[in-house]
């Protein structure tokens, strides 16, 4: 009845394996990674903003069998380049050690983002897990975004991975969602009747030179600008595969869910936007410790409540792909054992090193 694709983007930090301080090395480990590390069929590795961060992209996936396969074979074959050229990757939102202050050399496109976002992005190493599904055309994917914005918050929650800046504890779950609010256009996206609307708000923001070009908007979904997707960027980079795989069969629930709505008629319920705002820094602040925002009824709830909600509202979708009960396995083993945030906390108890060893470790699958 509707399309089950789904492709993750992971972004991560490359770090010296003995300090943890971030390595501007990403070019090398590109090539290193081009000659010696072959992926699976249509995954690809990528350059990020700054040299210190590096991309690894599944292809196009149905199971989650096959997201296994193909987030492990990425983390394990950069991790491979990475060494050899004497670093390596780490799964955290923000650094989670002080970054030597280093001149803006961005290639091509990124050196058009340095120029316009200036000082924003000159120490800007925030690194998400962004989710791809695939949906029929540009105008349902513009339909299904305003369907997901209620529920971003909560994707944000479940993944929290950067309580640290410069080597300090922030007291956020995701501080890199702060430093993403700072860019125009942040947060959940405005509601739009339908494509022609997206776009001319697009263009109405490169127009008033806040925006690159066409595509580029920080909105923490949106329809992709490549690919027959919609796109959700809300979740930190997430510290384990495990992680990874449960936001992208969330979101996969989520827009089927919103398909199914929309099949019957049901359009979304536009957001009050300094609620829905609201929302996203209270899941930032405060991950899965609560309290959250009902971006729908505008009030505190616990967040356990939205949580929750979110399984409830899913349910269907989750039992048609078969994967409702690997959802509610990982879910527990997150609750069990804290967001990615809550783990660099504890390990840094036993001081920075532990914190490394332990990015380091849950990063990279062992056989």
């Amino acid at each position: 009845m509707m399309t089950t694709s789904i492709g993750i983007e992971e972004e991560f930090l490359l770090v010296d394996p003995r300090t943890g301080v971030s390595c501007p090395r990403a070019d090398a480990v590109l090539e290193r990674h081009r000659i010696c590390c072959p992926l699976p069929d249509g995954a690809a590795v990528h350059r990020e903003l700054r040299p210190t961060q590096i991309e690894a992209a599944t292809g196009v996936c149905e199971t989650a069998d096959e997201l296994y396969e193909q987030l492990t074979a990425g983390r394990r074959t950069l991790a491979e380049a990475a060494a050899g050229e004497d670093c390596a990757i780490i799964a955290a939102g923000t650094p989670p050690r002080p970054s030597p202050e280093r001149d803006l050399d961005a290639p091509d496109r990124f050196g058009k983002v340095d120029e316009l976002y200036a000082g924003v992005v000159k120490a800007y190493e925030a690194c998400g897990c962004h989710v791809h599904i695939g949906v029929p055309d540009r105008e349902t994917a513009v339909a299904v975004v305003n369907h997901l914005g209620e529920w971003l918050p909560t994707l944000l929650a479940l993944s929290g991975n950067s309580p640290f800046d410069g080597g300090r504890d922030t007291g956020y779950e995701s501080w890199r969602m702060v430093e993403q609010s700072r860019f125009p256009g942040s947060g959940v996206a405005p509601y739009f009747a339908d494509a022609a609307a997206y776009e001319e708000q697009v263009g109405k923001l490169v127009d008033c030179g806040v925006l690159v070009d066409e595509n580029q908007t920080f909105w923490l979904a949106r329809p992709s600008a490549r690919w027959p997707t919609v796109e959700v960027r809300a979740a930190d980079t997430a510290s384990t595969v495990d992680e990874a795989v449960l936001q992208g069969l969330l979101t996969r629930a989520l827009v089927r869910t919103a398909l199914a709505e929309l099949d019957h008629g049901v359009e979304a319920t536009p957001l009050d936007p300094q609620i829905a705002a609201a929302a996203v820094w209270s899941a930032a602040r405060h991950g899965l410790s609560g309290p959250a925002v009902d971006p729908v009824a505008g009030k505190p709830v616990p967040v356990g409540d939205r949580v929750a909600a979110l399984l409830a509202h899913t349910r269907q979708a989750l039992e048609d792909t078969g994967d409702a009960d690997l959802v509610r396995t990982l879910l527990g083993r997150l609750e069990r054992e804290g967001t990615g945030a809550e783990r660099q906390r504890r390990a840094a108890a036993d001081g920075e090193i532990a914190v490394l060893r332990m990015l380091t470790e849950e990063t990279v699958p062992h056989a």
